[in-house]
């Protein structure tokens, strides 16, 4: 396993972090998956035993049993809890209440007490605002997750979903009224979906922010497992339940030279994936889920992956997002 730093901090954390949308199943997300507890504590026992100390979960992952499963995992395998990083989200509906949702202070509060009763734990490291929240004002989400931190029950804060300009104004909020900035940014990013690369990660890089990617797979289109004509070799998530825009005739040329490339390299499609991503300089972090032992054995293979220069610039070639105004006019100013 190799690690990085988060952000602009010396809080270090694996290139890989275990996913755990995919514990317990309930509600929308037994799309996802439905692991127990004997499953869930099997998945942690692997990936812990291969040098991933980065957990990350949600309030809303099935309705609050992602983070219930998480914490008993910890205690069923004993594991000490300073030697993990645990993340969690706040900002989703947990109830049919007007303030069950958003980023006010009041759902905070509340959200927090009730994370760290189901992880079992007296701290979160990294608490993550789930979404932009245009409703709430900036400063009253900052000030109550500065509290937080003051009060030791968060170690860090973090965005998820954000535009960039959502980013830049938090930055820019927090240090005018000197509060915890956001250290990180959780964000949707893959070799068949580039869109991240347009503003989000010029201003991550430029603010020393760190990047958590989700759905590195691509709702497992990435996986190896789809054909052009449609054709699977099993049943997945991406024909199932996948809200992820993507330009389907892109993505299959991009898994062309994936294939010609893994049967090279001796490795598998997802491999290649995931390990194009840990090659982007922007990228602290790639969250991997699994529903069984074998996809999470697969995924922690990527992290041995290397390529040539030469392989970066094919894959680079086939995926590369066409110029948009005005990067078209940095480009030509830059020549």
């Amino acid at each position: 396993m190799k690690y990085k730093v988060l952000g602009n901090t010396g809080l270090t954390v694996s290139s890989l972090c275990l996913g755990t949308m995919t514990f317990g199943g309930k509600g929308i997300y037994q799309v996802v998956g439905t692991l127990g507890q004997s499953a869930v504590d099997e998945l942690f026992k692997r990936a812990v035993d291969a040098g991933i100390n980065f957990i990350d979960t949600a309030n809303v992952y099935s309705e609050g049993m992602s983070e219930e499963l998480t914490g008993q995992a910890i205690r069923n395998l004993g594991l000490k809890r300073d030697d993990l990083v645990i993340a969690t989200k706040v900002c989703a509906a947990m109830g049919p209440g007007v303030n069950d949702k958003g980023l006010s202070r009041k759902h905070i509060m509340q959200q927090v007490e009730a994370s760290l009763k189901r992880l079992n734990t007296d701290y979160i490291d990294l608490y993550q605002a789930h979404a932009y929240d245009p409703v709430v004002p900036l400063e009253e989400t900052l000030r109550a997750m500065d509290d937080l931190v003051t009060s030791g029950k968060v170690r860090y804060i973090g965005a998820s979903n954000n535009a960039a300009w959502h980013l830049m104004k938090a930055l820019a909020c927090a240090e005018k009224h000197n509060l915890q900035p956001y250290i990180s940014m959780q964000s949707h990013y893959s070799i068949a979906t580039r869109e991240l690369e347009r503003e989000v990660i010029p201003a991550l890089t430029d603010q020393q922010v760190g990047l958590m990617v989700w759905s590195p797979l691509c709702a497992g289109l990435l996986s190896g497992k789809y054909k052009r004509n449609g054709e699977s070799t099993e049943a997945g998530r991406y024909k199932q339940y996948s809200f992820i825009p993507v330009d389907t005739e892109r993505a299959f040329n991009i898994l062309d030279v994936l294939e010609v490339m893994a049967v090279e390299k001796g490795a598998t499609v997802a491999q290649l994936s995931l390990a194009w991503l840990l090659h982007q300089p922007a990228v602290t972090s790639v969250i991997v889920g699994a529903n069984k032992l074998s996809q999470l054995d697969d995924n922690l293979q990527s992290v041995n992956v290397q390529f040539t220069s030469e392989e970066l610039q094919r894959l680079d070639e086939v995926s590369k997002l066409p110029v948009e105004y005005p990067n078209w006019i940095f480009d030509w100013r830059n020549r």
